[in-house]
């Protein structure tokens, strides 16, 4: 995106685009979560539940607030769209022992999210092990008609993944602006990591070209108050 382009803080609108995978339209909300229609499906990725803590524990302090911040704005998200189904893609937690540490009304809050719906969580590299205690059930990955949802992407079609944290860094009124984004070019997708400690990886970066072997694909970036669709080939 070049200096002619508009920038990210723009007046109020709709804060939900539409995203095609293999085929399916699903609605990207601003919020960073993905929602299926049809399948009454909501996704979230990398939630990182306890990452302060867990920095905590060796020495590098950062405010404790960061899984009340996130499931705050999941739950936001759930009341937003009703889901009958929820998949957390991964790296919910940001090690094995972090669901160990979750304050009595953190787990009370997820588990108020997980009732008269169903929960699911997909193992990932940081929670390989997740018990059988949070609700829900655990699985290493989800396929719902032609789409896959699992934690590291492939890039076969119709996948949706998580795991690189996506970042788009683009340029608007002569400065630079780097936010989450969800990436995708029609026939797969990963998603912006939701936690409220994550950081991202520049979707230039060539772990992407794995994925989508095309510059082709696209950024949808989360900005102020929508999403916006930019070329990949256009950030940097």
């Amino acid at each position: 995106m070049t200096a002619r382009a508009q920038s990210l803080k723009e007046e109020p609108s709709a804060s939900i685009a539409t995203i095609e995978v293999a085929g399916v339209t699903l609605l990207a909300d601003l919020s960073g979560v993905l929602f299926w229609e049809d399948e009454r499906l909501l996704v979230v990725s990398d939630l990182h539940l306890e990452k302060g803590s867990s920095f905590a524990a060796r020495g590098v302090l950062l405010p404790p607030y960061d899984t009340v911040a996130t499931l705050g704005r999941l739950a936001s998200a759930i009341a937003r769209h009703d889901p009958q189904t929820v998949i957390a893609l991964g790296d919910s937690f940001h090690d094995r022992d972090a669901h160990q540490r979750l304050s009595a009304p953190d787990r009370e809050a997820l588990l108020a999210m997980q009732m008269r719906r169903d929960w699911i969580w997909i193992a990932g590299n940081h929670d390989p092990a997740l018990p059988s205690d949070l609700g829900g059930i655990v699985a290493s990955e989800v396929a719902i008609g032609r789409i896959a949802f699992r934690h590291q992407p492939s890039g076969a079609s119709g996948e949706i993944a998580g795991h690189l944290h996506p970042k788009a860094r683009v340029a608007t009124r002569g400065r630079s602006m780097e936010r989450r984004c969800f990436a995708s070019d029609g026939e797969r997708a990963v998603m912006p990591a939701f936690g409220a400690y994550t950081g991202g990886l520049n979707i230039r970066d060539q772990a992407f070209s794995k994925i989508f072997q095309t510059p082709g694909f696209m950024a949808h970036v989360l900005g102020d108050h929508r999403l916006h669709a930019i070329a990949a080939s256009r950030c940097y």
